[in-house]
């Protein structure tokens, strides 16, 4: 691919508009100028044909005038060098445009038919045109080829100006297009320097052509996602120092307290327990961030091949039985063999059979993925799940050949200011903070890139059928590994 040379800027579309009215009026111009140039030769012949031929109609069909000529009258040369031969109807010819008749329009004209065409008298070319004679015979005029290029050459010079005024008429008004397109587009070049060198809540114009405006209205939009994103960007950045803060702090303290001597033999298991639970926290916390980092790449990695989600769910469910026990609250699977298109089990799924039963739900996918899917969404679950309620897992097959996996609890549930941000990195996390238990708020957005990366999407309704939050994954029958 050629690259501009350095130091060189592209010339301005004001410029190449101007430019490319100007080379389509100068062909259209040369092109009309052809046409004319050819039509000009063949009008003003034409033309010089038409009253040749409309005298001699008239000279033909007087019968006075016509039986003078008929016995060898002569007449004189008329205007333009127009020259008469009359033919007897014998076949004699006289006239002074005698010796341009020739032998097949002769005949011709003897036999009834009109005659145009070209001759030579006196050894230059002419227009001849006749007429057979009400009586018989027949009239013949003539007239110098050198008037008709007299004529075309006046048309002709009469053609040029206005093709040049033409020509220029079309710059300019293509200089005046250019300028009305051009000035948005600058307008709104300048805006996106603006935005490009960090500057926020600059307008564009919405203004001119549909197209000019649309991209106006672009800009305004770009201008308040990256204000959206900045923001939301800083709260993450905040939530994430509190949150790196909290266990730093900690750590930092009882460090500096075991330094000092200050802390008593018999509180050395407790407060090792603490650096403990603080130093995991940290670790869990860093390894959410690369993980989402890890999404984010091009080359995250998918061991693809048949699994059974049946399989998958049920592992899944084993490991989480016991924290859900120590916490009180109920764990419950469920199976639905198809889903129709709403996403509804068909009549023969039921709700509540174990997923050990039935046929098992195969799809091409990543299984280790999957279940660190299902693993943050129970994780998420499970900690805003009150004592004695559930926490349920779903999975069925799909009538396009898919999977879809659920995830509901009985918690408070998301309104829907929640649900349009639930997978926005830290958003829920500052919302709920001092008021519902939160892990590192990064849960849900590795999450969804998880689902997205496995081919598939990730979504949540504010309200389940257990009163809390449900989230569905829908997987297809195969991921294209490019």
């Amino acid at each position: 691919m050629s690259r501009r040379a350095p130091g060189t800027r592209p010339g301005s579309l004001a410029r190449k508009l101007v430019a490319l009215t100007t080379v389509v009026a100068a062909l259209a111009v040369t092109l009309t100028g052809i046409v004319a140039w050819q039509t000009a030769a063949h009008g003003a012949e034409d033309r010089e044909r038409d009253q040749l031929r409309r005298e001699a109609t008239v000279l033909s069909r007087l019968p006075v005038l016509t039986e003078a000529l008929f016995n060898g009258a002569r007449l004189l040369g008329g205007p333009n060098g127009v020259e008469l031969a009359v033919i007897a109807p014998d076949g004699t010819v006289s006239g002074t445009a005698t010796p341009a008749v020739d032998t097949a329009s002769k005949a011709a004209l003897l036999a009834g038919r009109p005659v145009s065409t070209r001759g030579v008298l006196g050894g230059r070319e002419v227009l001849l045109v006749g007429q057979p004679g009400v009586r018989g015979g027949a009239v013949v005029l003539t007239e110098p080829y050198a008037i008709v290029t007299e004529n075309t050459t006046r048309v002709r010079r009469s053609v040029v100006v206005p093709l040049l005024v033409g020509m220029l008429g079309a710059a300019l008004a293509g200089a005046l297009l250019a300028r009305r397109i051009a000035r948005p587009l600058t307008r709104a070049a300048r805006v996106a320097h603006r935005l490009a060198d960090g500057e926020r809540g600059v307008p564009a114009p919405v203004d001119g052509p549909r197209e000019t405006a649309e991209i106006g209205h672009a800009l305004n939009v770009l201008d308040a996602a990256l204000i959206h994103s900045e923001n939301r960007q800083r709260e993450f950045l905040l939530s994430v120092s509190h949150e790196l803060r909290t266990p730093l702090t900690a750590l930092q303290g009882y460090a500096e307290a075991l330094a000092d001597g200050l802390i008593e033999p018999e509180r050395l298991p407790e407060v090792g327990g603490v650096l403990a639970d603080e130093t995991r926290r940290l670790d869990r916390f860093l390894s959410d961030l690369l993980d989402l980092a890890r999404l984010e790449a091009d080359d995250f990695p998918l061991a693809l091949a048949p699994a059974d989600l049946c399989a998958v769910l049920t592992e899944a469910a084993a490991f989480w039985t016991a924290p859900c026990e120590r916490g009180g609250v109920t764990l419950r699977v469920e199976r639905a063999e198809t889903t129709g298109a709403e996403g509804r089990p068909t009549a023969a799924g039921k709700a509540g059979r174990d997923t050990r039963a039935g046929r098992p739900v195969v799809v091409e996918t990543d299984a280790f993925r999957v279940r660190q899917l299902i693993d943050g969404l129970v994780r998420n679950a499970l900690r805003v799940t009150p004592e004695g309620a559930p926490v349920v897992l779903s999975v069925r097959a799909a009538a396009d050949g898919g999977a879809e996996l659920q995830v509901r609890d009985g918690g408070p549930g998301l309104s829907e200011d929640d649900v349009r941000v639930a997978f926005e990195p830290g958003v829920l996390h500052a919302r709920y903070r001092s008021t519902r238990p939160v892990g590192s708020g990064l849960g849900l957005a590795i999450a969804r890139r998880l689902a997205e990366r496995l081919g598939g999407a990730l979504r949540v309704d504010g309200h389940g059928p257990e009163g809390g939050a449900r989230f569905t994954v829908t997987l297809p029958s195969s991921v294209d590994a490019g």
